[in-house]
């Protein structure tokens, strides 16, 4: 391995972001805030590191495998890379601005880190950007939520979005009621919906959560009327069903599925859960859900995951660009930016004007005042 290939390599799972790529990026996130905003959400901006013990606790627990660690030489405490960040957001809720009015709306975008890839989302470093709904425990905080993403997508010109809800507080609802012979066994098929493990391994529940796995798909009122759920589990799915109404009320166009067994990583949501798809990208595009800070007080949420986003958002065409000769007065530079104009001023006098800006990429060359197009070759 030569000496520049050995400097430009990088750990698996982490790259360099370069032009026009990294500003589309900044684009797309500056959009998502934009629309985040006009919601009445507020930016935040915790640190990228944080003492292992604040980063981990409350919901922050189930994030433990997925951290770096390192020994902080000033304070020589163990310190993590946030691998999310909705778990900052909930820490500053529940310290910094415990007595600030509720409800209380956040928004956030930066950069996370995780130990490890997955076979779907094999990057370590990514982009979040995301907000948090403080204090309501009523299902139009989880309807908000819902539709505040819908909308933000729409912005950014995504079609054929689908929202797929969720609710991992079912099954153990109904696992309470009615205990399975092996639950472990049983989570298990239900993440691969196996209807024949489920059989085998859900006891008297085998026929109820046969039902459930079988009616995913598309939202409807009467999804589990011909059903009986345990008291427990009927509350929690007329909680789901309560939100899935109040979305179709306010977005009738907007996708709604349904998979109420779906648990794989919403290991510390407590309520209505829900992950968002569109057609033309094959990965997950955000989730959210619903949630309990540490101290107790209902939240709820959404991420959405910038990289998934870059795949499928339509690019607009490139900020044209003009190339100011060498000795163009900085006046005239500022009068043209104020126009709109990407400026590209020459930093030494060039043979040939029109070649050097072809040569730097400009669409424009400014020829004794006058703002000229580049054509042909």
């Amino acid at each position: 391995m030569s000496e520049t290939s050995s400097r430009t390599l990088l750990p698996e799972g982490l790259r360099d972001v370069l032009p026009p790529d990294a500003g589309f990026e900044s684009a797309v996130v500056d959009s998502l805030k934009k629309s985040f905003a006009a919601n009445g959400y507020a930016l935040v901006k915790p640190p990228l590191v944080e003492f292992e013990d604040t980063l981990l606790s409350g919901v922050g627990t189930a994030l433990a495998p997925r951290i770096f660690r390192m020994l902080d030489p000033v304070s020589h405490r163990t310190l993590g890379v946030r691998a999310d960040i909705t778990t900052q957001i909930a820490r500053i809720a529940a310290t910094r601005l415990a007595s600030a009015p509720r409800p209380l709306r956040m928004m956030y975008a930066g950069q996370v880190l995780r130990v490890k890839g997955t076979q779907l989302e094999p990057e370590r470093q990514f982009s979040q950007a995301g907000f948090e709904l403080i204090g309501p425990a009523a299902g139009a905080a989880d309807a908000e939520a819902i539709l505040v993403v819908a909308e933000a997508l729409a912005a950014l010109g995504v079609k054929d979005v689908s929202i797929d809800l969720g609710l991992p507080t079912l099954v153990p609802a109904i696992l309470a009621a009615q205990p399975a012979a092996d639950v472990s066994r049983l989570r298990a098929a239900l993440d691969h919906k196996d209807v024949a493990e489920i059989k085998a391994a859900g006891g008297a529940a085998a026929p109820l959560l046969t039902a459930l796995v079988e009616a995913s798909g598309p939202f409807t009122n009467g999804l589990l009327a011909k059903h009986s759920l345990p008291p427990a589990a009927q509350k929690e799915w007329q909680g789901l069903v309560a939100v899935a109404e109040a979305v179709r009320a306010a977005a009738p166009n907007l996708s709604l599925t349904v998979d109420a067994v779906e648990n794989r990583g919403f290991e510390y949501h407590t309520g209505v859960t829900f992950s968002v798809f569109a057609r033309g990208s094959q990965r997950e595009l955000g989730r959210g859900g619903r949630y309990v800070l540490a101290g107790g007080e209902p939240a709820t949420g959404a991420t959405l995951l910038v990289d998934a986003l870059l795949a499928i958002v339509p690019r607009v065409e490139a900020a044209k660009s003009l190339f100011a000769p060498f000795g163009t007065p900085r006046a005239a530079i500022a009068d043209l930016q104020g126009k709109g104009w990407r400026v590209i001023a020459g930093l030494a006098k060039a043979a040939d004007d029109n070649i050097e800006a072809r040569r730097l990429g400009c669409t424009h060359v400014l020829s004794k005042d006058t703002v000229k197009e580049l054509t042909g070759s």
